[in-house]
């Protein structure tokens, strides 16, 4: 029998992400995740920017931990945690940290996905996830890039489903590290603009702020260069790559 085939070992299997699913029950439970809107923070916005100006070192830590939190634990809010990163800390300090700690959150709920489900539900997997094991089997790390620069499925989603298909974690950190790079610029920067917004009076909506062509313009023109070389295989101006990443 195999560690793994075990009673304790599977229990020890399921655990990084039954930890996870308790840490998001207790956010919830608490009712800490209300505090991840707009309204929270035009109402902190002094006590935030005081502690930002003194503590410059200690906010980069502490709001890289809670993006990393909000990430692992896929609550709402990683939008509005975006648009504070620019907000506190600019476009590009903000953008870094972004990118840094969403990259981590996403790393872990990847990691305790994969080790905990991700055999029973890949023979479980529906058409729809079929057809994202093929873009995975074909070049996973170009599928996942892409995945990562359109934004059309949540961004948990796409934490979860390479973990069904056994995508390594080295090919799942660079192409997420790589691909949430414009969208976290473009969101980030959007932040950066709201203390004038706030300053001005004027009513700050999540859904005004997402249409702005700052936010649009770069997230587009990443996702047309990403579609190149899928555009390249159809015409067989090259051929697929192999797959290194599926079992």
């Amino acid at each position: 029998m195999t560690e793994d085939a075990r009673p304790n070992g599977a229990v020890m299997r399921f655990l990084p992400l039954a930890a996870l699913g308790v840490a998001a029950a207790v956010v919830f439970a608490t009712g800490a995740y209300r505090y991840l809107t707009l309204d929270a923070l035009k109402e902190h916005r002094a006590a935030l920017e005081a502690f930002v100006e003194g503590n410059l070192v200690y906010a980069l830590i502490l709001y890289a931990l809670a993006y990393i939190a909000v990430t692992a634990l896929s609550l709402p809010g990683a939008t509005i945690m975006s648009l504070l990163g620019g907000f506190l800390f600019g476009p590009v300090v903000g953008t870094a940290a972004v990118v840094v700690a969403a990259t981590i959150g996403a790393a872990i709920i990847f990691s305790a996905a994969k080790t905990a489900v991700g055999d029973a539900l890949r023979s479980r997997a529906g058409p729809f996830a079929r057809k994202m094991e093929e873009g995975f089997r074909t070049n996973a790390f170009s599928y996942l890039l892409l995945l990562r620069l359109i934004p059309v499925f949540p961004f948990f989603i796409v934490n979860i489903v390479p973990a069904l298909f056994n995508v390594r974690l080295q090919t799942f950190v660079a192409a997420t590290f790589i691909g949430i790079i414009p969208g976290a610029f473009a969101f980030v920067s959007a932040g950066a603009g709201l203390g004038a917004v706030l300053d001005a009076g004027d009513e700050v909506k999540l859904t005004g702020l997402l249409t702005q062509p700052a936010v649009l313009t770069p997230i587009i023109a990443l996702s047309l260069l990403a579609l190149l070389p899928i555009a390249a295989r159809k015409l067989g101006l090259i051929k697929p790559a192999q797959s290194e990443t599926l079992s």
